[in-house]
């Protein structure tokens, strides 16, 4: 039986929907994991402090996350279907808000991955999902070119900006620790840190750098963009599930 890995990238900033709607995929798909980028930010001691606002920086691409930790996990992924034993993840202490489905979306594409993933078998092949979750997700170009399918969900300022403040913290990635280290946001953090490093990874892939309401450039290969203010839950799982199934079939 050979085994074939899928790997589908779900990005945006912090607060925008992906965390959810990848779990809500991983719900549907046979045989599919979660990663969550956020497990590879770098051990808190090793955060870089910002040059002129003197907190420790979370957000800034290059310094957020330990990049050849996971490219190596991501390739390790793609070749065995497989995440290695050694990488913990923290999403499980974190907060989420429930934003359901439509249990009628579940079952029809529940179903639908069913008879996919039996097709494929009873051609030898097995089909394995590896939902890749993260809010730099398109910022290194080697992941970029590893995701078989690549999603991104763009979000207003200002909702981002609440959804934010609402939250109690982050619990961060340290490998070592079972239960990580909570993080919670400095007076300010938002406006000078999270905002303007977002707006610095991601303005180049987007039309004239409007990072709240511009069209891919094409910078990230069949970047499918999904606003979530202007649909439901329902409809962003109804959009990428039809490109999944067109994946599938390739």
């Amino acid at each position: 039986m050979k085994t074939r890995v899928i790997l589908v990238g779900i990005g945006g900033a912090t607060c925008s929907g992906k965390t959810t709607l990848a779990k809500h995929l991983r719900r549907i798909l046979p045989h599919s994991v979660i990663i969550h980028q956020d497990d590879f930010a770098p051990p808190q001691e090793k955060i870089p402090v910002h040059p002129e606002y003197k907190v420790q920086d979370w957000d800034s691409a290059e310094g957020a996350i330990d990049w050849p930790r996971m490219i190596k996990t991501l390739e390790e992924v793609k070749r065995t279907g497989v995440i290695p034993p050694e990488h913990y993840s923290h999403d499980h202490l974190n907060e989420q808000r429930d934003v359901p489905i439509d249990p009628e979306t579940f079952e029809r594409w529940r179903d639908t991955f069913t008879r996919i993933d039996e097709e494929r078998r009873q051609a030898s092949e097995q089909l394995v999902w590896v939902l890749v979750d993260g809010f730099l997700l398109y910022w290194h170009p080697e992941v970029v070119e590893m995701l078989d399918v690549r999603v991104f969900l763009l979000v207003p300022h200002d909702v981002l900006k609440q959804r934010r403040h609402e939250r109690h913290g982050y619990h961060t990635a340290v490998q070592s620790d079972p239960e990580g280290t909570l993080w919670r946001d400095p007076p300010h953090y938002w406006e000078q840190i999270v905002w303007p490093a977002y707006v610095a990874a991601h303005r180049g892939m987007l039309e004239g750098g409007d990072i709240e309401h511009g069209a891919p450039n094409g910078s990230v290969p069949g970047l499918i963009l999904i606003e979530p203010l202007e649909m439901k839950m329902s409809e962003m799982v109804d959009r990428v599930c039809t490109r999944l199934v067109e994946v599938a079939h390739a």
